[in-house]
């Protein structure tokens, strides 16, 4: 692949943003710009109007990575599409009710919705079929250290559509003929769990010959990661820490934290009334209060609706959820868990300091100190205050491995950023309809993140 596929693709996707706006330029011209101009507007109004609508869309189609033809489904381009033009539109609708002084019609915009989502179907999916039909799947191989771990990245991801898989090589073979296992048909290059200087050699060699490399990190590699490039003795450097932003970072964070949090317990308010007399009809308390590690391993107690039976841990033994399948879960437990209901009293917790609306969600100490024992990098995820929402939650789901929600709080950890935490906060969004986002974890989990990390 290179500048004919990037330029390729890239019309592609500017036809779905003019194929989204064209529903709301029609909103624009045959309603909005009448009732909040009744005087002749100049077309420099007009393209004003246009071009922010383009932008949020922009901004938020990234947010929700609604133009991955090559890496998401049909249903996924479609659903990322509508999720970036639900926000961009209710942004221009408050953006219309600042210029008319009050509340506007929603009805025009409601109708822009359905004709953007009509587009964003039509074009996702003969997007993704002639993607696939013109650019066939990349010729790879797969460097691994275990066979196993190889065969189900192989399975659970679903890469023949990107990927054809034409060899595989153990780091036993790789030892034996080098890198002259890489012929010149290969395209792309998958390294999984080899040690640095195998992977060293094999990264350079498809640098300088043009191929792809995909490389799944190792903690080590996170860390450096979060490194800063300097100078000393006329040498380059990089110097690895703790976890410490920036003081600026840190206030603007709490700033935040008690915004959003003040914010949502007032306009939530209502509903979480009617959710506390639903889990109350279950029979019990409606709240559940249960110890969790934050910022460097401090306890506090973090508040739920109770989604589980009042004598779900009556044995006094810490147990996962088990998803759908828990039938330790009550009826409306059930609804809450589905859409995350249950956490909004973690609201309060943040309100209060305890927690941040972003950070690595929140561990039992019992749960941390048996996933620690398999894996001791696991308590690196206390470098900073426990949060709601999370990059692990986000791009991973509930019963992602407890190395892999590592790896991906580390990820967040390598570079804090007010910008990072609000995309987290809309990415959010997208996983409260996404089943797979809530669920269960097996009781073997533990057992089977030491055989993954081995």
């Amino acid at each position: 692949m290179g500048m004919k596929h990037d330029l390729l693709v890239r019309g592609v996707k500017v036809l779905n943003v003019i194929a989204v706006t064209v529903p709301f330029l029609c909103g624009w011209l045959g309603y909005y710009r009448g009732t909040l101009y009744p005087e002749e507007v100049i077309q420099k109004e007009d393209g004003i109007i246009i071009f922010l609508f383009m932008i949020f869309y922009l901004v938020f189609s990234r947010i929700y990575d609604a133009f991955h033809l090559s890496l998401q489904r049909i249903s996924e381009l479609t659903y990322s599409q509508m999720l970036a033009a639900f926000f961009a539109d209710g942004i221009m609708a408050m953006i219309f009710s600042l210029l008319g002084r009050g509340m506007i019609n929603l009805m025009p915009l409601l109708l822009c919705f359905l004709g953007q989502t009509a587009f964003s179907a039509l074009w996702s999916l003969l997007a993704h079929r002639w993607y696939f039909r013109k650019f066939p799947p990349l010729r790879t191989i797969i460097f691994y250290q275990q066979e196993e771990k190889m065969q189900n990245l192989i399975s659970a991801y679903g890469m023949d559509l990107k990927f054809q898989v034409v060899k595989t090589c153990s780091v036993q073979e790789f030892l034996k003929q080098g890198l002259s296992v890489i012929d010149d048909s290969i395209q792309t290059v998958f390294i999984c769990d080899l040690q640095s200087h195998e992977r060293n050699r094999i990264l350079k060699y498809c640098i300088e010959n043009r191929k792809i490399a995909y490389m799944i990190p190792g903690t080590g590699d996170l860390l450096m990661s979060s490194a800063r490039t300097m100078h000393m003795f006329h040498l380059p450097l990089m110097r690895a820490e703790r976890y410490r932003p920036v003081p600026e970072y840190i206030i603007m964070k709490r700033i935040f934290d008690i915004l959003v949090s003040g914010t949502g317990l007032i306009l939530l308010s209502p509903l979480m009334l009617i959710i506390a007399a639903a889990v109350k009809s279950d029979g019990g308390s409606v709240f559940y209060r249960q110890t969790r590690l934050t910022k460097d391993g401090r306890e506090f107690q973090i508040l739920k609706f109770r989604s589980m039976r009042q004598d779900a841990e009556k044995d006094g033994i810490a147990r996962l959820s088990a998803g759908e399948a828990d039938e330790r879960i009550t009826r409306t437990g059930r609804t809450l868990r589905r859409f995350r209901l249950d956490e909004l009293p973690q609201l309060f917790n943040i309100l209060k300091g305890e927690m941040s609306v972003v950070g690595p969600r929140p561990e039992r100490p019992e749960i941390a100190a048996q996933y620690e024992a398999e894996l001791p990098d696991f308590r690196l995820r206390l470098q900073a205050k426990a949060g709601l929402t999370g990059y692990a939650q986000v791009y991973g789901k509930y019963n992602s491995a407890p190395y892999d929600k590592l790896q991906m709080d580390l990820l967040y950890l390598a570079h804090p950023g007010m910008i990072q935490d609000i995309k987290i906060c809309f990415a959010t969004v997208k996983t409260l309809f996404l089943p797979e986002s809530t669920e269960g974890i097996a009781e073997n989990a533990v057992t089977a993140q030491r055989e993954q990390k081995k």
